[in-house]
């Protein structure tokens, strides 16, 4: 060939009869393979095993793992969903079972003008040529690339087999969708069962409280009537008994000639006659009637059949359902969510919900056996929320199903990590509007969540809405001295200890006094805490190692714990039901008069010490903390449950020397970080 580069494909041609019996017979039993019960079916290890013997290895061998291995390579090999017999059939071995039983060669391809010369074929230019006819090329371009020439036969062989093995791939897909198809059939018929079967129970629930009214108004009707009869029947054996004696009382009158007898009894008769006079009208009647009418039941209970129950479908296509996860950064402990779209078999988005969504999480990508069912919330607009939170790092996968039938990109994988970094951060070293000086304590405000943040270095409290956007400062003169060390919220605004002057101040939120006062107990007063059920103002003192207790006014009322109870103390707060809890070494809970209930967690004496401390509504201890090392991280407990403890890092934003606590209404957390002159703002729950 000239202007291009062939190379002729050499190959052998081989008699049906060079085959042998053993070519075409199973390795395992050494049966010939057939048609019938010793099919060749090919695994995906490319080796082929009779039908037979596959069926007996997958008996002995699946168990519940739905796989066996190759009994020739020993390569696991995974069972499809029909069984064994779904697995495809061997085309190489099929088609030399064919040419064995046609016994005859296949026919050349040759030249229609050259009767003995074999065609070929180009693989790089799907061209088929004969070389006379061409001279030498069948193709008139000058590039200098490979040419792949084979014979004619060969390519038509080839083709076949591509053919038959893409026909038999689209049969087994097909046979798949039919599977599917007729399962859902079978599940459709199965929920029409069920659903009639319901509807069924509830009319005969109805039909037996309709029975039971009838039995009721019956049962009335005939004691009303054996009541009435009762009386009428006395009263008419009363007059029959009076007949008895006024025709007593007639016997032998005509013989009777003594006139003093006579008058005797025409006097008796005139008294019975009085008497019959009585019993002249029946003393009850014989009125008895059933009312439908005094209200309108009947046409209640027509409504509320029209009403009773509804027939409930559904055109979601579960295929075309897509769900994504809320956030990129999931964090352990934390409640994340996933969020659900339905969508129907034409791609448009569903308005409506009530779909049997089903949900589940786990650590392995096929391995279920640890799944954990999730909590699905139905938007009933055609969306879903799925709330799930995982209390341990590392991949997970949550399965989505509807109809029993995986969403699109099922499973949805993602990663949980332990690190959690701040949501927002509000100050840096400085001292100008935007910025802190030495901040050490903070208050939210549980209405709007309000933030007041103690800047004790510029003698003045900050105040930022919840997004951290500030919106003034307090001043007054509570705050001078730049010794504030604990603030809360009070019913009259906000509450403030100096250490320095060991004066309380209550002020409004717009920095006017309420009221100031002292107390001759106090040594050290470094935190401050309102208890607005009793309305008690709770200051912790370090110096005498205590917790004092005043009332609204100011006025001592009692003091909690001593030295040998409590030790370098931090700070104070109140939980849901009164509880005071103190951080030292320690975070120790009593009761709101006072008394000892119990060690939340002990740290241990010289391996750190807490800084603020807070108790949310669902009573969770949010504290921070620096421990012996060096470290500085927030610590999660629980005041009322023996959990395991949580921690934030903050791994990329990390603290120094946190003292303040509070918590939000929306579960964060804002944590004043006293070395680094800021504020930070995390999600815990």
């Amino acid at each position: 060939m000239t202007g291009m580069n062939s190379t002729l494909v050499e190959t052998v041609s081989i008699n049906y009869e060079d085959f042998n019996e053993s070519f075409l017979t199973c390795g395992t039993c050494l049966c010939m393979y057939d048609g019938g019960e010793h099919t060749p079916k090919l695994l995906q290890c490319s080796h082929t095993v009779c039908l037979h013997c596959l069926t007996r290895i997958a008996a002995s061998q699946t168990r519940d793992t739905g796989s066996f291995r190759c009994p020739i390579c020993r390569e696991l090999i995974t069972i499809p969903r029909g069984g064994v017999a779904a697995l495809p059939p061997s085309f190489l071995v099929n088609q030399l079972l064919d040419l064995m039983s046609r016994q005859r060669r296949e026919v050349i391809p040759k030249c229609s003008v050259h009767s003995n010369q074999e065609l070929l074929f180009c693989e790089t230019c799907d061209t088929v040529f004969c070389t006379i006819c061409t001279k030498g090329s069948h193709n008139d371009s000058t590039d200098n690339c490979e040419h792949t020439v084979i014979p004619f036969s060969i390519a038509i062989k080839r083709m076949s087999e591509i053919l038959l093995y893409k026909a038999n791939e689209c049969i087994a897909k097909l046979n798949r969708a039919q599977e599917k198809v007729r399962a859902e059939l079978h599940r459709l018929e199965s929920a029409k069962e069920t659903n009639l079967e319901q509807i069924s129970i509830i009319f005969q629930q109805i039909q037996t409280l309709v029975d039971k009214r009838k039995q009721e108004m019956i049962e009335n009707v005939n004691s009303v009537c054996t009541e009435k009869r009762k009386i009428l029947e006395e009263q008419h054996t009363l007059i029959e008994s009076e007949k008895n004696k006024v025709e007593q009382e007639c016997q032998g009158l005509q013989y009777q000639v003594e006139v003093r007898n006579i008058t005797q009894r025409i006097e008796s008769l005139s008294e019975k006659l009085d008497v019959a006079i009585t019993l002249n009208d029946p003393r009850e009647n014989a009125f008895l009637t059933c009312d439908f009418k005094h209200n309108d039941t009947i046409k209640t209970i027509s409504n509320q059949l029209n009403n009773l129950g509804r027939v409930r479908t559904s055109t979601t296509f579960p295929s075309l359902c897509s769900a994504e996860v809320e956030s990129e950064s999931l964090i352990v402990g934390i409640e994340s969510h996933i969020f659900l779209t339905t969508m129907d078999y034409h791609g448009n988005a569903r308005k409506f919900g009530g779909d049997p969504v089903q949900a589940a999480l786990s650590s392995g990508h096929s391995d279920t056996s640890d799944a954990v069912p999730l909590e699905v919330i139905d938007c009933d607009n055609g969306t879903y929320r799925i709330n799930f939170r995982v209390n341990k790092a590392g991949r997970f996968y949550v399965r989505i199903t509807i109809f029993e039938r995986p969403i699109k990109d099922y499973p949805i994988c993602f990663e949980v990590t332990e690190h959690n970094n701040p949501v927002t951060t509000f100050g840096s070293k400085g001292s100008g509007k935007e910025d802190f000086m030495q901040p050490v304590a903070v208050t939210v405000d549980g209405n709007d969540d309000t933030i007041y943040v103690l800047d004790t270095g510029n003698s003045r409290i900050k105040v930022l809405d919840k997004n951290f956007t500030f919106i003034k400062h307090i001043t007054n003169e509570g705050l001078l001295g730049r010794s504030c060390t604990g603030i809360a919220m009070s019913s009259q605004g906000l509450v403030v200890i100096n250490w320095r002057t060991k004066y309380i101040t209550e002020m409004t939120t717009d920095g006017n006094t309420v009221k100031s006062f002292t107390h001759g107990g106090f040594l050290e007063p470094i935190d401050v805490a309102v208890d607005k059920t009793y309305g008690h103002i709770l200051v912790a003192d370090n110096g005498t190692s205590c917790i004092f207790v005043f009332d609204e006014e100011g006025k001592f009322i009692f003091q909690v714990g001593n030295k040998e109870i409590l030790n370098s103390i931090s700070s104070v707060a109140i939980g849901s039901a009164g509880e005071i809890v103190v951080a030292d070494s320690k975070i120790q809970v009593f009761s709101a008069k006072g008394d000892f209930i119990k060690v939340v967690y002990d740290g241990g004496k010289g391996k750190g010490r807490f800084g603020g401390i807070s108790v949310d509504s669902e009573n969770r201890i949010l504290a921070s903390r620096s421990d012996h090392k060096g470290k500085s991280y927030l610590q999660i407990l629980s005041l009322i449950d023996e959990n395991p403890n949580s921690y934030i890092d903050s791994q990329s934003s990390r603290l120094k020397r946190p003292s303040g606590v509070a918590v939000t209404t929306d579960n964060h957390v804002i944590v004043v970080d006293l070395g680094n002159n800021c504020i930070k703002k995390y999600r815990y729950w």
